[in-house]
């Protein structure tokens, strides 16, 4: 796979994982905590895609290899992805604790 095809792998894997992450995130924010993880799941599955490639650019790289702007943005896009799958992971943990908690407040008011 040329150096161009990685790249593009890159940011193909990193956006879908991110994009699969905020589709699981909108769901959790409506209490759709089943679809939220399959959703997850799939982010998940995207990430470690990239990071297939991200592993095979790294590996066919020398040490004397300048690193292009292509290059960063991609990996960028791969790191991103992983910072906001975590975060995403941690605030869809939050809104299963504000679900039950809602549910608790209402059984006490009636």
């Amino acid at each position: 796979m040329s150096y161009e095809e990685i790249m593009t792998q890159l940011i193909l894997h990193g956006g879908n994982a991110r994009g699969a992450a905020y589709e699981a995130l909108d769901e959790a924010e409506e209490y759709k905590f089943d679809e939220a993880e399959k959703l997850l799941e799939e982010a998940n599955d995207e990430f470690l895609k990239g990071h297939k490639y991200q592993t095979e650019l790294i590996q066919s790289q020398d040490e004397k290899a300048v690193p292009s702007f292509f290059m960063i943005h991609a990996q960028d896009h791969v790191m991103t992805a992983q910072a906001e799958l975590q975060l995403i992971k941690r605030m869809i943990e939050q809104l299963k604790q504000t679900e039950k908690l809602e549910k608790r407040i209402e059984k006490l008011e009636q």
